[in-house]
């Protein structure tokens, strides 16, 4: 195959070039051409990207840029959001504005059903060229697989970090839709968004007590949330520490009753919402929350949902509110 170059030369002194068939091109005309080339290379084709990478099921190879992504869990929306890439399909559509709210779904993403049981045929209608889901659809994934290139990582899993494998799978993603640049750059926005909060926090002598971090499953029960799940980063991040002990689940809560709550004398106390409609009735009521140790001192501080099954914009989404409902103060009961 003859090299680009070959067909041409320059005649000296005229700064030109001649091509074989001896019309004259100016120099400064080929160079702009090259670097539009270049450019193009750079930075559209779709080879540029092509790689292998490891992920639970085994390696998953792509030629090309994915442009037709499919994400079957929330985390995974969260990712591809943040890297500015919208899923053509998703799982739980509907519900992802309720619960996890940030970012900010576009218009025009179908729903491909229930997370816990998305819909193959709706998949399939799509046309992926790359789907995005955990280990918890391990009984479908050959199925799955079978429709497009299957990328397995699961954010929340036994003896598993949620805060850094939700890191990885944001960085991972970047490195498959062309968007390494714009990972990098998320994660750094958000550290130094947590890092200001702690400053802020620290500044108002708010870090010196730790927190219970619950969300209301009836007015005696909570799921509280355990340092091993993925809030425990916001919490570290800002400097505070986390009032109960013992670890949870691999999904990083416990169910516990409000009883369970007494002995965290020092803890302040936050709730996540939403709550469930007359829970503020039915707790002035309870003699399990009016002696709460945080109801009595006026230092229960409810919260906007947060996902707390998220990826590493609920870590940051989590931060903010906490910081801004510390700074404003607490009360006696959930609003």
């Amino acid at each position: 195959m003859a090299s680009l170059w070959g067909y041409w030369k320059e005649r000296p002194g005229t700064g030109y070039l001649m091509s074989t068939d001896q019309r004259r091109i100016p120099l400064r005309a080929i160079r702009t051409h090259l670097l539009y080339l270049l450019s193009a290379l750079m930075f559209v084709s779709p080879w540029a990207r092509a790689g292998s990478w490891q992920h639970e099921r085994g390696t998953l190879t792509l030629d090309t840029i994915p442009e037709r992504v499919v994400s079957l869990n929330w985390a995974a929306t969260e990712a591809l959001l943040l890297l500015g890439v919208t899923p053509v399909g998703m799982a739980d559509r509907d519900y992802y504005p309720v619960w996890v709210q940030e970012p900010p779904l576009p218009e025009g993403i179908a729903n491909v059903g229930a997370r816990s049981a998305p819909s193959l045929e709706a998949i399939s209608e799509l046309q992926p060229d790359l789907i995005v889901t955990s280990g918890q659809l391990a009984p479908a994934y050959e199925q799955i697989s079978a429709m497009a290139p299957t990328y397995v990582i699961s954010v929340y899993d036994k003896d598993v970090n949620p805060a850094e494998q939700a890191r990885n799978m944001l960085l991972t993603l970047g490195e498959m839709l062309g968007r390494e640049a714009r990972a990098h750059e998320v994660i750094n926005r958000i550290n130094a968004e947590i890092a200001a909060n702690r400053a802020r926090l620290k500044a108002a002598g708010l870090t010196d007590r730790p927190l219970s971090v619950v969300s209301f499953m009836d007015d005696r029960h909570v799921r509280i949330n355990t340092s091993n799940g993925l809030l425990q980063a916001g919490l570290e991040g800002l400097g505070l520490s986390n009032a109960w002990p013992q670890p949870g689940n691999f999904w990083g809560f416990s169910m516990v009753g409000l009883e369970s709550l007494a002995p965290l004398t020092d803890a302040r106390l936050v709730v996540i919402s939403p709550t469930l409609p007359g829970l503020r009735e039915q707790l002035q009521q309870s003699p399990f929350w009016r002696h709460l140790p945080a109801v009595a001192n006026n230092e229960v501080f409810q919260i906007d949902p947060v996902w707390t099954f998220g990826g590493v914009n609920a870590v940051r989404r989590f931060s903010e509110l906490l910081t801004q409902a510390l700074l404003a103060g607490g009360s006696d009961n959930v609003r």
